[in-house]
């Protein structure tokens, strides 16, 4: 699938709410289960200098994924860690955008002096978890009952990649 990757914009933000919605309902990547709104992507397109989302748009100038970094924790030593989302519209699975995209991510991750990246993931979800592996991310870790998810308690796999050309 030909594709193209570039900075979110802000005519994007629907489209970028409907496949997170996605994500939501097949309750295989996120805890949240409270659809996101266009209005709540466009005022996370203001912060794009420092928490970059970048979206994956096929020949017909369609997005059909996306992949984000955000704030990890507020205190100042960790201002180099960066928390990441990548979602991908259910249509366009399996034919290696992932991959483009969760690539471009750490590239824009290190230009904004990012020293690590880091996201978890829920163990049945093997689709993110290789395509963690493929970019570079190792799993470090489970952290047991995480959240609830549909009256379940939910483990999740900690995954990072650390940025070498970052760390001084």
């Amino acid at each position: 699938m030909p594709l193209h990757i570039r900075r979110a914009q802000p005519a994007d933000a629907a489209v970028i709410a409907a496949i997170y919605n996605q994500g939501m309902a097949e309750r295989a990547a996120t805890f949240e289960t409270t659809p996101r709104e266009p209005g709540e992507i466009e005022a996370r397109l203001h912060e794009t200098d420092r928490y970059p989302l970048l979206v994956a748009v096929n020949a017909t100038n369609a997005v059909v994924g996306w992949a984000g970094v955000t704030s990890y924790r507020p205190r100042a030593c960790y201002a180099g860690i960066g928390e990441f989302s990548i979602y991908l519209d259910r249509d366009a699975r399996g034919y290696g955008v992932g991959t483009a995209r969760l690539a471009a991510l750490v590239d824009e991750a290190r230009a904004c002096g990012y020293w690590k990246l880091l996201s978890r993931i829920f163990p049945a979800n093997t689709a993110s978890r290789s395509l963690c592996r493929t970019c570079g991310f190792r799993e470090v870790g489970t952290y047991e009952k995480h959240g609830r998810l549909d009256g379940q308690w939910m483990d999740v796999v900690i995954v990072e990649r650390l940025i070498p050309e970052n760390l001084r």
